[in-house]
């Protein structure tokens, strides 16, 4: 019983002992046992995963959280500044954003009456984005502010450019802008974002190349109405009108996200005014001043008309001053032009066209634009010899002549000007005299026969084929030479008033009577003559010898000179040398251009007037009764 107490009292106790394992151990206590520390090695690696897992989806969601955060701000921040930008009025971006410099180049590359003026204008272009909405940097901005502009200088430089699109732009004078000078259409542009250009700096801009397409206006009187204002006040000043523009990001053909900032705008109306600089050689501008003539602007430097496979060419040198102040490339193609003669017939008062002209390609230089202008005489009308005459009378007379300038690119436009006669006045008749000359009484008067001879000497410049045909002359008989004067000095008015073919009106006799004169030879009709080429003198043109019979042509005493007529008589009659005789006058001559093409033949026939002429003549004892 003592053996077994203890043993008892120890029963408690004995699972916390490290019992040594025997025979009799259960096998269950150690199966138990390694069960348990397996599954606690196994439930680690699943713990360890799901907290990558779920600070991997934390990660994720705060990422995503500062992505959406991120757009929505850049969104906000695009949308304050697309809807800045749309709100500025599109003449402001025009003056204050908008940057343009040249053009530094244009070429002309067509222009009719119809299809207008195409060019094609090279320039530099650019747009101060950050300007305009208001992103550029400043020192004085806090630090909010510019992170806040730092935003938006990143938005334009992903924007990098915009595309525009403008309907057709109308062209008006500011004081009239219902009157339509002119009107341009172009392509959709391109236009380069800038951010943050420098200030003094315009190597930001980029080079551009723009066609254009200009159709002025039909009605030319306002246009000419306008120069003529615009010089009065020494300003340009137009408003030009765009019905529509649409203007979106990116280039021209963008289709992605750029293109989604959209902006458009009606009835676009900018303003621009701009000085005239004072030209040298012209009056200046403003001060109620009028512009500048034609004549004012062009000067004819040479030309020469020639006779060539049956017709007339004509080739002519001249200068324009240039009155664009820039250092401009410019080319032009030939540009077309119709000179006109008036017309001296008041029954038919409408313009000649006689010659079509062009110019040949030229350039801008400075401070003249040198031009080469080549042309031909058009058919003309049989009623255009009376023009004709009338012109070339003024021209040989020394005075110049006045012509009309058109264009077919301009069909109303029309430029009155003049042809500049040479300077000195050309001495067309010259060594004339007369042969074989009698005098003999006829009733109560006396008449005077012989043949005059002279050479007709044309121009400088005028190299055609004369024949002259007829002659008529109007002259004063001295006492001995000439005094005083070559009468290539005078100023006798041709008069048109006449018909054709018919001899040219009575000029009035000198008032008073030059010395020594003492009769007047005045045929009643024009007097047939013959004519050959001749030698020019240096420096002439065209030159033949024409001579022409004078038969039985009345003879008359001037009033108060009977006893000078009677001295003449005298020296004739018992002179041992004759007696010598001056004479001066003017004369017509009739005479058909090789080549001229009349529309019903060529080489029709003008008649030359107010050619004054001086010679002198000896006469023997030829005096017959």
């Amino acid at each position: 019983m003592d053996s077994a107490a203890p043993h008892r009292l120890d029963k408690g106790k004995a699972r916390a002992q490290d019992v040594e394992p025997t025979e009799d151990t259960p096998l269950l206590a150690s199966t138990s046992g390694s069960l348990s520390s397996r599954e606690t090695s196994v439930e680690h690696p699943r713990a360890a995963r799901r907290r990558f897992y779920s600070r991997l989806l934390s990660v994720f969601l705060i990422s995503l959280s500062i992505c959406v955060l991120a757009f929505v701000l850049i969104a906000v921040i695009a949308y304050s500044y697309r809807s800045q930008a749309s709100q500025i009025p599109p003449e402001e971006i025009l003056q204050r954003a908008l940057v343009v410099r040249g053009p530094d180049r244009v070429d002309v590359l067509n222009a009719s009456s119809t299809d207008g003026i195409w060019l094609m204008v090279h320039g530099r272009v650019g747009l101060d984005a950050g300007s305009l909405v208001g992103v550029k940097s400043d020192e004085e901005d806090s630090l909010f502010r510019d992170w806040w502009k730092s935003f938006g200088r990143w938005g334009i430089r992903q924007l990098d450019r915009v595309a525009a699109n403008l309907s057709e732009i109308q062209v008006s004078p500011r004081a009239h802008p219902d009157v339509v000078l002119a009107t341009i259409s172009t392509p959709p542009l391109e236009i380069p974002l800038t951010a943050d250009p420098p200030a003094r700096d315009l190597s930001w801009l980029t080079p551009v190349r723009i066609p254009l397409h200009i159709q002025p206006t039909k009605d030319v009187s306002s246009l000419l109405h306008f120069i003529r204002e615009s010089w009065k006040i020494g300003f340009v000043s137009v408003q030009a009108t765009v019905a529509h523009t649409l203007v979106h990001g990116g280039g021209l053909h963008e289709s992605g996200w750029r293109s989604r900032f959209v902006v458009s705008h009606s009835n676009v109306r900018p303003v621009i005014n701009m000085k005239i600089p004072a030209v040298p050689g012209l009056p200046p501008p403003g001060h109620d001043n009028a512009p500048p003539s034609f004549s004012d602007l062009v000067t004819l430097e040479s030309f020469q008309i020639i006779s060539a496979n049956d017709t007339i060419l004509i080739e002519a040198n001249a200068t324009a001053i240039n009155p664009i102040p820039l250092d401009l490339a410019f080319s032009s193609p030939p540009l077309p032009f119709i000179i006109l003669f008036p017309s001296p017939d008041p029954d038919s008062p409408a313009p000649v066209p006689v010659a079509a002209v062009h110019t040949h390609p030229f350039a801008l230089t400075h401070p003249n634009i040198s031009l080469t202008v080549s042309g031909a005489v058009v058919p003309l009308a049989r009623t255009a010899s009376r023009a004709l005459s009338a012109f070339v009378s003024e021209y040989v007379s020394g005075r110049d002549a006045d012509i009309q300038i058109a264009t077919p690119l301009l069909p109303d436009l029309v430029i009155n000007t003049t042809f500049p006669a040479p300077r000195p006045k050309p001495e067309i008749l010259r060594n004339v005299s007369i042969s074989d000359m009698k005098i003999k009484p006829v009733g109560t008067g006396m008449v005077a026969s012989g043949t005059v001879h002279a050479l007709v000497v044309l121009p400088r410049g005028i190299e055609v084929g004369v024949n002259a045909s007829r002659v008529f002359p109007d002259v004063l008989v001295f006492d001995g030479a000439v005094p005083g004067p070559s009468t290539n000095d005078s100023e006798a008015e041709p008069a048109w008033s006449r018909e054709y073919g018919t001899p040219p009106p009575s000029q009035p006799l000198p008032d008073p009577l030059p010395p020594r004169a003492f009769a007047h030879i005045r045929p009643d009709d024009w007097l047939p003559a013959d004519c050959e080429p001749a030698q020019s003198p240096e420096g002439a043109g065209s030159t033949v010898a024409v001579s022409a019979h004078i038969v039985d042509v009345p003879l008359e005493v001037l009033a108060g000179r009977e006893r000078e007529f009677s001295n003449f008589v005298s020296k004739v009659i018992f002179g041992t040398q004759g007696a010598l005789a001056g004479v001066q006058g003017v004369a017509a001559v009739a005479a058909r251009v090789n080549g001229l093409p009349f529309a019903n033949g060529h080489d029709g026939e003008m008649e030359l007037t107010g050619l004054p002429f001086q010679g002198s003549v000896r006469i023997g004892k030829k005096f017959q009764s």
